[in-house]
């Protein structure tokens, strides 16, 4: 099961996210925000960890 964690202005910021979870060995999905409108790159994003690694998550958010 995957739980959402963060949200993007941006794509780019999205991959940004993505790229740093997945350096520090969790498994990313990044997927559009449904719920606000925008196109391609300019759309929102949300970002998914698997509900395993919530907690290293967290303790990673923590110490930024």
């Amino acid at each position: 099961m995957w739980v959402q964690v963060k949200t993007a202005p941006n794509l780019m910021i999205a991959e940004m996210w993505k790229e740093f979870f997945e350096g520090e060995g969790v498994p990313t999905l990044v997927l559009p925000d449904t719920e606000k409108p925008g196109v391609g790159e300019l759309a929102s994003y949300r970002i998914f960890v698997s509900q395993e690694k919530v907690h290293v998550v967290e303790e990673i958010l923590r110490r930024l």
